[in-house]
């Protein structure tokens, strides 16, 4: 599916579970005739995430509702400002104001600390990669808050991309066991697929450097401190993509840039961010 598909399946699986059978609270005190404005109050700042997607779940609602723009989506906010004013009927406002807030509120507190970090990275030629530690049933958004925030997305599953892990090299007995398996993986069930291998030691760059050329694009270099990444940069040469992982936090991140390796991937960027506030208002005229 690509990402409008797979937004449709989330929205309406989220709509179904906040619904259920039915808003009660609206079927008894609103006609249903009703029609009514609201707007997106802003009351922290920070980077704005989860536009396109609010319009589109009010679209799912009701296709001919009015979605007024007054900001985008990657834009600084701050408190006091209007992101958006919606025009529909009542009873599509209110249902659909709760998952509204919580994919901007989430989307927008991923954004703003993804941007923090990118920050960090300017002048680098290291770029900034999210990982697979989200939110079930929420990866979508969670990584789409990541782009918006200036971050790169990693594999959004383990469908897209074959990453030979630490676990998966000890119960296959080694890295190029491991590596020659995947490959011939590749070549028969899967073309095209993209092959990364995680490393624990330098001992293991050189084994990767040894059976990995023509089939393996990056180095994952695990839990590696910021001279022993240098020294494996170094031996890698052009020869593959670099990739540093594990421990790396807001005030070590430059440490790890000035390596030189192609990419530093953060799972706190996903699950260590802050939900920032946002309300949707009625405008009662």
């Amino acid at each position: 599916m690509n990402f409008e598909e797979q937004l449709q399946q989330l929205i309406d699986e989220a709509l179904k579970e906040d619904i259920g059978d039915g808003d009660h609270s609206t079927l008894a005190s609103i006609n249903p005739a009703a029609r009514g404005k609201a707007v997106l109050k802003i009351k922290q700042e920070g980077i704005l995430a989860g536009m396109q997607v609010a319009e589109k779940i009010f679209q799912c609602k009701e296709p001919g509702m009015m979605f007024t723009s007054f900001k985008k989506d990657g834009d600084e906010m701050k408190a006091g400002e209007k992101a958006f004013e919606v025009e529909a009927h009542v009873y599509t406002i209110l249902q659909c104001e709760r998952l509204v807030l919580n994919c901007m509120q989430r989307m927008s507190g991923i954004a703003t600390l993804t941007k923090q970090y990118t920050e960090k990275l300017k002048g680098y030629k290291t770029k900034l990669l999210d990982t697979r530690k989200t939110t079930p049933n929420f990866r979508l958004l969670e990584k789409e808050a990541v782009r918006i925030g200036g971050g790169v997305n990693h594999r959004f599953g383990l469908y897209d991309m074959i990453m030979l892990k630490d676990n998966h090299i000890d119960y296959c007995g080694s890295i190029e066991k491991a590596i020659n398996k995947a490959w011939e993986y590749v070549q028969t069930k899967k073309p095209g697929l993209k092959i990364e291998v995680e490393t624990r030691s330098i001992e293991d760059v050189k084994k990767v450097l040894a059976a990995g050329k023509g089939k393996v694009f990056r180095i994952m270099l695990d839990n590696f401190k910021p001279e022993t990444i240098r020294e494996a940069v170094a031996l890698i040469g052009e020869a593959f993509e670099t990739e540093a992982s594990g421990g790396i936090h807001l005030e070590n991140i430059e440490e790890y840039a000035k390596t030189g390796v192609d990419y530093v991937s953060v799972g706190a960027l996903i699950h260590q961010a802050r939900s920032l506030d946002l309300s949707l208002k009625a405008v009662i005229l």
